[in-house]
C-alpha cells in the first residue's frame, strides 16, 4: 500500500463520523386524497438517489435518513390507482424541505373509483405513524402473532364473530411460514368491533410460540388451502361452519379434495368427506346465502355463482344434492357432455345435479365450433365504456339493499395487467345476466387476486361496501415487491352513489 494510501485510510479510522443524529425525530409526510382528505395507504415516495418509502395505512411516509435532513428533497409520488400532478419537466413528484420532526401534507388525485383504506394483514402496518408520534387505531400496529404476509382471505360470521382464514402465511424467522390455514376472528361493528373504515382488529389462533398456527391441517404432502366457507343450520337449528379444502402439490397440482367442518371447542377444521376426483360440483369461490322460492339455498363459485345447495348441513353433507345451474344435461363432464335443447332447438338453463356448470373456456369452445350461436353465450361480461369483454377470473357477489341488486366484484384476467384490475357489475338475480361492468381499481404491473366483498361490515344502507385482495407481485411480472405490503390484504371502500356507477350507465356498450 503507498503511503498515500496509508495515510487515507488511518484518516478515515481516526476521524471523527460525520454526526447521523440518531435521535432525531423523523420527517413525517403525509399524502392524503385530495377529494376525501383521509390519508391514502401504499403511495410510493422516492428519491433521485432511488430510495424508497411507502407511506403506511395512514397515508403517513416517515423519513428517518438523517443524511436528508436540513435540504430539499425530490420526492418522485407514484401509487396504484391514484395521480400526482407532473411538474414542468414531467417529473411527478414534489421538492420538500425535509425536517428532523417536522411534516408536509401532500395531496393526490384519486382515479380509482373506490378507496383504498388499509392494509389488514402483515407487519408494520401503522410503523410510520408511530414513528411520527401518530396514535394507530388497531390495537397490533407493527405485529400480530408473527404474520408478515398472507394469502387469500375467506371469512364468515360464525357464533356473532367474523371468522377469518387465510393461504400460505409468512413469518420473519423463515420463509416458509404457516401453510395449513391459519386464522382469526374480530368483532363485528357495532358490537365491540372497529368500523370498517378505521381497521380491523384480529384475534389470530396461534401456538405456544405465539406465531399463528393451522387449522386446517389435512393429511398429505403439501399444503391445506380452503375456500367454499359458509355457515348453515343443522336440524336443531344450531349454527355450523363448512368449507372445501385442498390438497396441492408441485406445481401447484391438486390432488384431493374434501368437505371440512369447524369445531368450536377445538378451533380446528376436521374432515367430513372427500369429493370423487370426478365430481362436476364441489363448493368454491365466496358462497352466499339467497332464498327463492320458499328455501334457502348456499350459491358458489369462483368466477359467477353458477352452483348451489339448499343451506341445510344434511344437504351440504351431501354432494348428491349439489346443482348446476346449466345449459348442459345431467351426467355430462367436461369430456364427455351433451347441450340441453327443447324439441324447437332452443337452449335450456335448469337447475341440475350430477353435472357441470358452463366455464368461460368450455363456453368459447363451443362457440367456436357453432355448436352454441353468439346469442346463447352466457360470459358476455363486457367494459360499459369500450364494449371489450372483460373475462373474470375470480368475483365476489352480495346482496345490496341500496341498489335492491346484486353487485359483483370482479378480478379481470389479463386486462391491462395481468391480475390487477378490479371491476363492478350489477344483476337482478345472482346467475345475472351479468353484462356490463365498470373497473374501479387498478394497479400497475402488480397483482390484486381473490377480491371478497364483506357484506357484514356495508354502510349507509348498502350505499358503502367494502372489499380486500391479496396484493401481490406474483403473477404480474414485477420483479419488484413493494415492502410490507407484498402478500397482503388490502381493504377497499365503494361508494355506490358514485356517479360514475349510475344505474344509467349500465347500459350495453357498442363494440
Amino acid at each position: 500500500m503507498t503511503p498515500a494510501l496509508l495515510l487515507t485510510a488511518a484518516t478515515l479510522l481516526t476521524a471523527p463520523p460525520e454526526p447521523l443524529q440518531p435521535d432525531a425525530a423523523p420527517f413525517a409526510i403525509h399524502v392524503v386524497d385530495s377529494g376525501s382528505g383521509r390519508g391514502v395507504p401504499l403511495v410510493e415516495l422516492e428519491t433521485v438517489a432511488h430510495v424508497r418509502y411507502v407511506t403506511d395505512s395512514s397515508g403517513i411516509a416517515a423519513i428517518d435518513d438523517a443524511r436528508l435532513f436540513d435540504r430539499d428533497v425530490f420526492f418522485y409520488i407514484h401509487s396504484h390507482g391514484y395521480e400526482f400532478p407532473p411538474d414542468g419537466f414531467g417529473f411527478a413528484g414534489r421538492r420538500v424541505r425535509v425536517v428532523s420532526g417536522g411534516t408536509a401534507t401532500l395531496q393526490i388525485k384519486r382515479v380509482n373509483i373506490a378507496e383504498r383504506l388499509y392494509r389488514v394483514t402483515g407487519a408494520d402496518i401503522y410503523r410510520d405513524t408511530l414513528l411520527a408520534g401518530g396514535r394507530p387505531p388497531i390495537s397490533h400496529p407493527l405485529l400480530n402473532a408473527g404474520v408478515v404476509g398472507s394469502d387469500s382471505v375467506v371469512n364468515a360470521v360464525f357464533d356473532g364473530r367474523v371468522y377469518w382464514f387465510w393461504g400460505d402465511t409468512n413469518r420473519d424467522g423463515y420463509p416458509l411460514g404457516c401453510f395449513h390455514v391459519p386464522g382469526a376472528t374480530s368483532r363485528l361493528p357495532g358490537d365491540g368491533g372497529l368500523d370498517a373504515d378505521v381497521g380491523v382488529d384480529l384475534d389470530y389462533f396461534t401456538d405456544d410460540d405465539g406465531f399463528v398456527r393451522p387449522t386446517c391441517q389435512m393429511p398429505g404432502d403439501g399444503p391445506t388451502w380452503i375456500d367454499g366457507l359458509t355457515v348453515v343450520t343443522d336440524d336443531a337449528g344450531h349454527e355450523r361452519m363448512f368449507a372445501k379444502y385442498v390438497k396441492v402439490r408441485k406445481p401447484l397440482v391438486i390432488y384431493q379434495r374434501g368437505l371440512v367442518e369447524f369445531n368450536r371447542e377445538a378451533s380446528r377444521f376436521e374432515k367430513r368427506l372427500e369429493y370423487a376426483d370426478e365430481a362436476p360440483i364441489v363448493p368454491t369461490g365466496h358462497p352466499f346465502h339467497y332464498d327463492l322460492d320458499g328455501k334457502s339455498y348456499v350459491y358458489f363459485g369462483r368466477d359467477y355463482p353458477l352452483m348451489r345447495v339448499e343451506a341445510a348441513a344434511p344437504a351440504l353433507l351431501d354432494p348428491g344434492r349439489y346443482e348446476a345451474y346449466t345449459y348442459f344435461r345431467t351426467g355430462s363432464s367436461r369430456d364427455d357432455f351433451e347441450l340441453a335443447r327443447d324439441a324447437t332447438g332452443r337452449l335450456e338453463w335448469a337447475w341440475r345435479p350430477a353435472t357441470i356448470p358452463p366455464d368461460e373456456k368450455l363456453e368459447g369452445e363451443l362457440l367456436a365450433t357453432g355448436k352454441l350461436a353468439a346469442g346463447e353465450a352466457y360470459f358476455v361480461l363486457s367494459d360499459v365504456e369500450t364494449g371489450k369483454h372483460v373475462a373474470v377470473h375470480s368475483s365476489s357477489v352480495a346482496y345490496d339493499e341500496y341498489l335492491g341488486r346484486w353487485v359483483m366484484i370482479a378480478l379481470q384476467a389479463f386486462g391491462t395487467s395481468p391480475l390487477g384490475e378490479v371491476w363492478f357489475a350489477t344483476a337482478d338475480q345472482p346467475v345475472g345476466p351479468w353484462t356490463t361492468a365498470r373497473k374501479v381499481v387498478t394497479h400497475e404491473r402488480y397483482s390484486f387476486y381473490n377480491p371478497k366483498q364483506h357484506p357484514m361490515f356495508a354502510k349507509d344502507g348498502g350505499r358503502c361496501i367494502y372489499f380486500e385482495g391479496t396484493y401481490s407481485h406474483t403473477f404480474s411480472g414485477n420483479p419488484v415487491a413493494t415492502p410490507r405490503y407484498d402478500y397482503n390484504q388490502v381493504m377497499y371502500r365503494l361508494d355506490l352513489a358514485d356517479p360514475r356507477l349510475a344505474p344509467e350507465l349500465f347500459e350495453p356498450a357498442t363494440p
